[in-house]
């Protein structure tokens, strides 16, 4: 029974990682990338720290009555150290570090009173905070939780006035209370930063969103982030869709990408289903036709057009001699790409019709050809930005019919020059923009690496910050946000 038991777990397992779906698209930040990051969260743990407010406080002892206000931080100087926590997600930790803090003080005395300032320090400051990441409902990288544990060792007050000296004593009564209430603020305060702001910053990460007017691309996470003690991983879906019909989409049959390297801050990975997928919906989308006709048809393919249609021109009517030709190319099918080690591809099945133009009257059609092409496809990164530059490596025009097929064999070399001159730098102008990879706003890549493996890309890059985490923040709050 017990060996049953175990079969049937085990088959189980084998079933749901079987229907598991692959990523098409995948990024690890490194130990690297995290150092990066370090002195950006310093800056910005120190930031939320400083905005820490106290309470009046007010009291006795013995003949001393007390009123202290104005609680200001004035001074950090935090030791801090930023690295993974394997199956969590961050640990961010401060040690032996010292706050200033300056707050008003007004005392009575008997029949004297004082007030002034006091400069306190708050030495051997220790804070543990981990922040617990996961994927939430709506596929996002999220903190969902904080744990912090937050405590200073001493802390001591320097006063300032006509009686400074005089109440040097009870500087321990005062700090006693004041390190207690400080103990007590910073961890709420990091809660608010990690919980709050940072799950804005978050936010900025595109998940489901419009590219274009065709196009819309799906960067959920498929799971929980996958966290080690050298890197953080994360497997997004990386799929275009249809815009008008969402829920058509291509199944991912591709090769799940592999990340070896740790060696850059970031590293991303694209598989062949990423650009299939965004095939699959320009098709579905219609964008994969044109016509090439008047001043966009190269003079020397039309004469060549007509000289090889003349005989059907002249048995249709001779008059269409001088009537312009036009050509339309329809992909039939879905273009699939290609990715080897030697680089990618992307191979393209279209309808290519002939017809002449008749001024007023309806286009007449002279022939119905199939055209097959592959393109070089050239992978780059800008910022944040993944742009495709095409190249025209090879076509070949045929007809069903045999002897049509042979007549267009002087066609196959002007008609690749025309398309590579004329219909190929439209379809680059277009593409040029690129599309954005799940990176939060204000941070780009840089000294960008492309490496093709068999069925996906890599891209290794090196991390950095147009701006500090807290102006990212007030950007997404004022609505500001990084293109798509």
């Amino acid at each position: 029974m017990g060996l049953l038991n175990v079969s049937v777990i085990f088959l189980l397992s084998l079933i749901t990682m079987t229907l598991a779906e692959p990523p098409g698209c995948k990024i690890r930040i490194t130990n690297r990338g995290l150092e990066m990051l370090k002195a950006e969260t310093k800056r910005f743990v120190e930031e939320e720290l400083s905005n820490i407010t106290m309470p009046e406080m007010q009291g006795k002892e013995g003949r001393f009555q007390y009123t202290i206000k104005n609680v200001k931080i004035t001074e950090l100087n935090l030791t801090s150290d930023l690295r993974f926590q394997p199956d969590v997600g961050l640990l961010f930790e401060v040690q032996n570090s010292s706050i200033t803090i300056n707050f008003q003080r007004r005392i009575l005395y008997w029949l004297f009173y004082d007030e002034g300032s006091i400069n306190a320090s708050a030495e051997g400051v220790n804070i543990f905070t981990v922040l617990h990441l996961i994927k939430d409902q709506d596929g996002r990288l999220k903190i969902a939780n904080i744990t912090c544990d937050a405590f200073i060792t001493k802390m001591r007050a320097r006063f300032s006035g006509t009686l400074g000296r005089v109440y040097d004593f009870i500087g321990t009564f005062l700090t006693t209370g004041m390190r207690f209430v400080l103990n007590k603020q910073i961890c709420p305060a990091l809660n608010h930063a990690a919980l709050v702001l940072v799950n804005q910053l978050l936010e900025t990460v595109p998940v489901r969103t419009e590219v274009d007017s065709y196009v819309g691309i799906d960067y959920s996470l498929l799971n929980d982030p996958v966290v080690t003690e050298t890197s953080l991983d994360m497997d997004f879906r990386g799929m275009f869709y249809d815009l008008k019909n969402e829920n058509e989409t291509l199944v991912n049959n591709a090769v799940n990408p592999v990340l070896r390297e740790y060696d850059r801050m970031v590293y991303l990975a694209l598989s062949e289903y990423f650009f299939d997928s965004g095939l699959f919906s320009y098709f579905k989308g219609g964008l994969f036709q044109t016509q090439i006709a008047n001043e966009r048809m190269p003079k020397d393919l039309e004469m060549l057009l007509r000289t090889t249609y003349m005989g059907k021109i002249m048995m249709l009517d001779p008059t269409f001699m001088e009537h312009p030709l036009s050509l339309e190319l329809e992909v039939k099918s879905p273009p699939r790409s290609t990715i080897k080690t030697s680089g990618a591809s992307v191979a393209v099945s279209c309808n290519v019709k002939v017809f002449v133009l008749p001024p007023g009257k309806p286009a007449v059609q002279l022939s119905s050809l199939t055209m097959e092409g592959t393109f070089n496809a050239e992978v780059a990164m800008k910022g944040k930005r993944l742009t495709i530059h095409l190249d025209l490596k090879k076509s070949t025009i045929f007809s069903d019919q045999v002897f049509e097929s042979l007549a267009l064999i002087p066609l196959q070399s002007p008609l690749k020059t025309m398309l590579q001159l004329s219909a190929v730098p439209l379809i680059n102008n277009y593409i040029k923009r690129g599309v954005q990879i799940p990176l939060p706003d204000g941070m780009d890549f840089i000294e960008e690496v492309v490496e093709y493996h068999n069925g996906y890309i890599i891209v290794g890059a090196n991390l950095h910050f147009r701006t500090g985490l807290r102006e990212i923040i007030e950007k997404k709050l004022s609505g500001e946000t990084d293109s798509i």
